[in-house]
């Protein structure tokens, strides 16, 4: 792969911590903050175009995948222990709670925070998790919400739909466990938990638990989740490939997804503090984010000679004014990156793929 540089583009402020972002429709973006509110920035001015206020928390936005012109179409929030749906397409420039078309209680009760949403690639489910550890699916045509029979035994902090595989997602909690969910069935299929992988004795931050703290699903099923002790686990069990070569390995589809294969995995030390990002940019291609901001871009290769696949990092950065990173977007040329800055705002970065390579 060649590399792949980023430069530094512009840095956006808001006064509360960005806590999520999203890829919107017709060329924008959504940013959630802790105060509440979600701003629209339009991807080419970079300024905002609408805003949502007056909630409580947010910690997550999805945006309903819409084809028609210039509509913004549909936004999910999560927001306390609630998910509401906003209309975007409304001449209103501010929208407020009351502006929901509809609201979903999640939360079990008002200590039981929501915490990510994900949409699968039919914009017909959506999935969420709790502080509880449960974790569940919202079919957003009857607005039935199903909730899997086995929770994490602490905080559910991430859930992604695994792609081309209709009733199926996996989880990851604070109790360190990875979870693979039959959603319809509401059973597990598999799981793996990352406190019984050993670490390396070159990890920085082997006091910390290894708590799941972000993951990110490839196109092709390649699982990455980032734990609290700076380290990267990676799943290849699920990859499908047709036809296509990397190296001496040609994949298949496969029968089923085997994400969470202990023989297909393995675990990387790649930054020196919790892993709070994670997002592909193409089947093998990984961007990874630690909370003080040190920003890199992998990419998956193999098998080798004994069978394995390895990672190597092919270009790093570091951020320029985000001092705590919480969350990464990867849309077309551009990565950006939400989190608070040193005096504790909100702070987006927006970095471009460009000729010179940034590097540090």
């Amino acid at each position: 792969m060649e590399e792949t540089p980023y430069t530094y583009r512009q840095t956006l402020k808001t006064p509360a911590p960005i806590s999520c972002l999203a890829e919107g429709s017709s060329n924008h973006f959504f940013a959630g903050s802790d105060d509440g509110s979600v701003r629209i920035y339009n991807l080419e001015t970079l300024k905002v175009v609408k805003a949502i206020r007056g909630l409580e928390d947010v910690s997550s936005v999805v945006c309903m995948a819409h084809n028609a012109g210039d509509l913004l179409g549909d936004v999910w929030v999560a927001s306390n222990r609630h998910a509401l749906r906003f209309s975007m397409d409304t001449e209103k420039m501010i929208l407020a709670k009351a502006d929901a078309t509809l609201t979903l209680e999640l939360g079990a009760d008002k200590d039981d925070m929501l915490n990510e949403l994900s949409l699968n690639q039919k914009n017909s489910q959506l999935a969420f998790c709790l502080d509880s550890g449960t974790v569940g699916v919202i079919d957003l045509s009857t607005k039935q919400v199903s909730r899997m029979k086995t929770s994490h035994d602490n905080i559910c902090g991430t859930a992604k739909f695994i792609p081309d595989r209709p009733s199926e997602l996996v989880s990851g909690g604070y109790d360190s466990k990875l979870l693979h969910h039959d959603f319809h069935q509401r059973i597990i299929l598999s799981r793996f938990d990352l406190g019984t992988s050993p670490l390396s004795e070159s990890s920085s931050v082997s006091m910390s638990p290894p708590f799941i703290l972000s993951s990110a699903v490839s196109p092709s099923g390649i699982l990455a989740a980032g734990t609290a002790d700076g380290r990267v686990w990676i799943g290849t069990g699920g990859e499908k490939i047709s036809a296509v070569s990397y190296g001496t390995s040609v994949k298949k589809k496969r029968r089923k997804w085997e994400g969470l294969k202990q023989d297909e995995a393995f675990t990387v030390d790649v930054g020196h503090g919790p892993i709070t990002a994670l997002t592909f940019i193409g089947p093998r291609t990984l961007f990874i984010s630690t909370l003080m901001g040190k920003v890199s871009l992998h990419e998956i290769g193999g098998p080798t000679a004994d069978g394995k696949l390895d990672i190597s990092q092919k270009w790093k950065k570091a951020t320029t004014d985000v001092n705590k990173v919480n969350t990464i977007i990867a849309i077309g040329s551009l990565i950006i990156i939400g989190g608070l800055s040193e005096r504790g705002g909100g702070v987006i970065e927006v970095w471009e793929k460009g000729s010179q390579s940034g590097g540090v």
